[in-house]
């Protein structure tokens, strides 16, 4: 590697507190050439985002880097005045924090908060600072530059203000840009736009990356060199591409074996059991020792040093590397499979938003967040609905589960109209159907135990059961997810992520319904986690006989855990089918573009990158015709004319699309 521009060497973070001191980052050493990728991956807890903020000396009050050295281009940051290192903020080192939202200033506009950076740091201001933003916010993608350049981040899209971040950051031409998990929540289609700007603005400046995420596509598309982190240590280094074809570290082993593209001869995936250890219970030796399926005797003895085992290839383990074994890939699903009756049967769905304006709020328009779906889904299925934000998918679930009021439609379930239903008659059927919310955070009460929570829909549509049973009923829940018993007298706060979506999944299941909506359950996990709740969801289904309406943007998810998948699009079905059809063979070119825009592992499920030209149009006023057709590569005239009308591509694969690609 060519001389460092970044050298990290034993750097150690210390957290002061009344009971001793915590190491959250502990002798972690690592460089980063100019032009290089350098990817710091593993779990949440692992220690990465506080690595990054010891670089840029962003630390809270009471947490130190205490030992090591930090040095940019020859210079000590850790020696450096605070003055001095603002100037290095911003200028040599920028940040692109996980949380765009939160990290643009939101009574600011977009522009001042570009020029903010230019007179900072180049000495920019007037016409010059103008010119130069104006010039930032296009180099990024951000459609019609010059009118957003007024705007607040409250009026932009949740890409456009990743984008507007990205331009802050080059604003002070960095040496290094930290990018930390800079995609997290963005759908796919913007995810791959925002990573190929990344990688062309890279080529283009020679600038260094420092890239943190969980996502192993991701790191594939865009890493030189890779670093997996564990409990504040570093437990593997290596080039990219020997890294993907065979990790060494079992801890790297069980990352991959987690995700949804490689699941056991069972169907099952592999999980790491337990948890990244807290700060205050790190012990002597391996930190991974407790989790790992290899262990040996000697592995708790001592601190087990970096070891190398080839030039640039170095791991933390006292085993020898052994070849990762093949996985046995299966599908959750066979397409050739009878398929019974449905269970849930939607017809032309439709939910509209109105548009109010004036001093008497007249309604002068509608959003037509979902506009005419029809689905079905039959006891112990599977159906997946994917789609860009904006696109309707979790609307549908919440008007199923009629959380919002319909315009049109049918809902059947067990031959009873839902969508008919109100009052009392509805709210006797709504143990029939529940629903897994995205944030499970925000949709469990805080004020309520554990007990409480799975006790609530059971008083309500339960009312055969009395106490002594709802609190067997409690402990046979937690039991079915994976939690203990003697978790019900616990707050939901005092509970790891993983651990409230289980919680989110014992209160639906508490009512024992047929049918479950699972809007975006595992988004915000890490893939260890995530493979937990993966599990649980397919075991209950074969155990329960329940049915999933399953919302998500993550197709190797889809692929795991579906039957079949819908995609939406503007409020409506553009292309179903079973999933490996769908996915292996896509018909509609919106279909084909989301596909494209997934991040592969090297040599698994890679395309050719679609790029969509535009943004998703309104749902207040779609396009005429196909809802696609502005974006579409093959459209034609009659496309702009009529809405295609469903045409049947294979086994029970549908498209709407004139212009299909089989």
């Amino acid at each position: 590697m060519s001389t460092p521009i970044l050298s990290l060497s034993g750097v150690r973070t210390t957290v002061r507190g009344a009971d001793g001191d915590l190491h959250p980052v502990d002798g972690v050493s690592f460089d980063i050439a100019a032009g290089e990728t350098f990817a710091l991956l593993g779990e949440s807890g692992s220690g990465k985002s506080l690595t990054a903020l010891s670089i840029l000396r962003l630390l809270p009050d009471g947490v130190d880097v205490t030992a090591g050295s930090i040095h940019l281009d020859g210079t000590d940051l850790l020696a450096l005045p605070e003055q001095a290192m603002r100037d290095v903020r911003g200028r040599r080192i920028a940040m692109i924090f996980q949380e765009p939202g939160t990290s643009l200033d939101p009574v600011m506009t977009v522009g001042d908060q570009i020029r903010e950076v230019l007179d900072r740091h180049l000495g920019l201001r007037g016409a010059a600072a103008d010119g130069r933003a104006l010039e930032l916010l296009d180099a990024v993608g951000i459609p019609d530059p010059r009118r957003r350049l007024d705007e607040f981040p409250f009026q932009l899209s949740g890409g456009m203000k990743q984008r507007v971040m990205i331009a802050g950051a080059l604003a002070g031409e960095p040496a290094l840009l930290v990018a930390d998990e800079p995609t997290t929540a963005l759908d796919v289609t913007i995810q791959a736009q925002v990573l190929e700007l990344l990688r062309d603005l890279q080529k283009r400046l020679g600038m260094a990356m420092l890239l943190i995420t969980h996502d192993l596509g991701i790191v594939a598309g865009m890493a030189h060199r890779v670093g997996v982190m564990y409990a504040g240590q570093l437990v593997e280094l290596a080039p990219a591409e020997r890294f993907f074809a065979a990790p060494d570290h079992p801890y790297s082993r069980k990352l991959f074996e987690s995700l949804p593209t490689r699941p056991t001869a069972a169907g099952r995936l592999s999980v790491i059991r337990g948890s990244v250890p807290p700060l205050g219970q790190v012990g002597k030796g391996c930190r991974f020792a407790d989790r790992c399926d290899d262990v040996l005797p000697g592995c708790r003895d001592a601190d087990v040093p970096m070891k190398a085992l080839e030039p640039g290839h170095a791991i933390r383990c006292i085993l020898d590397s052994r070849a990762l074994a093949p996985a046995v890939v299966s599908a959750p699903a066979d397409a050739a499979v009878k398929v019974a009756s449905p269970l849930l049967d939607i017809q032309d769905l439709r939910i509209h938003f109105p548009i109010r304006k004036g001093l008497f709020r007249r309604t002068v328009g509608h959003v037509r967040a979902v506009d005419g779906v029809s689905l079905a889904i039959p006891a112990g299925r599977t159906l997946a609905l994917v789609g860009e934000s904006g696109c309707g998918k979790t609307t549908v679930g919440k008007g199923i589960v009629r959380l919002l009021p319909l315009a049109t439609g049918r809902i059947m379930m067990d031959g009873v109209d839902l969508a008919k239903l109100d009052g009392r008659a509805l709210r006797d059927r709504r143990r029939d159907f529940q629903i897994i919310f995205q944030d499970p955070f925000a949709s469990l009460d805080p004020r309520m135990r554990v007990s409480e929570i799975l006790e609530e829909g059971m008083t309500a549509l339960r009312p055969d059961l009395d106490a002594v049973q709802r609190m067997e009923a409690v402990d046979a829940l937690l039991t079915s997810v994976g939690l203990a018993t003697e978790s019900k007298g616990r707050y939901p706060h005092e509970f790891s992520g993983g651990q409230r979506q289980r919680l989110a999944i014992a209160r639906a299941l508490a009512v024992e319904p047929k049918l479950i909506v699972c809007d975006e359950p595992t988004s915000a996990l890490d893939v260890s986690v995530q493979a937990q709740i993966l599990n649980l969801l397919r075991d209950l289904q074969e155990r329960l006989g329940l049915a999933y309406l399953f919302i998500s943007h993550n197709i190797s998810v889809v692929r795991y855990l579906a039957h079949e998948v819908a995609v939406m699009y503007l409020g409506r079905i553009v292309e179903r089918g079973p999933t490996e059809l769908v996915l292996r063979h896509p018909a509609h070119p919106y279909t084909e573009a989301l596909l494209s825009a997934v991040p592969a592992l090297h040599g698994i499920d890679a395309r050719d990158p679609i790029r969509l030209e535009g943004d998703l149009p309104s749902p207040a006023a779609p396009p005429a015709g196909c809802h696609f057709h502005p974006r579409c590569p093959r459209a034609t005239d009659a496309c702009k004319r009529e809405y295609p009308g469903a045409t049947t591509v294979g086994p029970s694969h549908l498209v709407h699309c004139l212009h299909p690609a089989h």
